[in-house]
């Protein structure tokens, strides 16, 4: 059975990011549909996979991460204009029966990603 997660880890401070709002979408051509909105836990993990079973559909999919306001929630950051704010991740899905892992590495300067197991 396919399922998606991610989880999130504050570089700059060498911990989990606990409180990043994630908005999931389901992307076709130009139309985004909201299917989701979590936010991490303690861990920087959410507490249920994202999309699990016949929920996850090959296809194209956006992850958006609030970084902006983690970041000064966290002290990392002042009011004005932050270099890194909304951070979308698009990928695609190509067999929804694997586990797809989107983890995200964040500094206030920075970030990464890669397909996660």
């Amino acid at each position: 059975m396919g399922r998606l997660s991610t989880h999130v880890l504050d570089t700059a401070r060498g911990k989990p990011a606990a409180g990043v709002r994630i908005a999931l979408y389901r992307v076709s051509g130009n139309s985004h549909r909201k299917i989701a909105e979590v936010t991490t836990n303690a861990d920087g993990r959410t507490d249920a996979p994202l999309l699990t079973g016949d929920d996850l559909q090959q296809g194209q999919y956006e992850l958006v991460f609030y970084a902006g306001d983690y970041l000064r929630a966290s002290g990392q950051a002042g009011e004005g204009e932050l270099f890194l704010d909304q951070i979308p991740i698009r990928f695609g899905v190509p067999d929804a029966s694997q586990h797809y892992h989107v983890p995200l590495l964040i500094s206030p300067f920075a970030y990464s990603t890669y397909r996660g197991s």
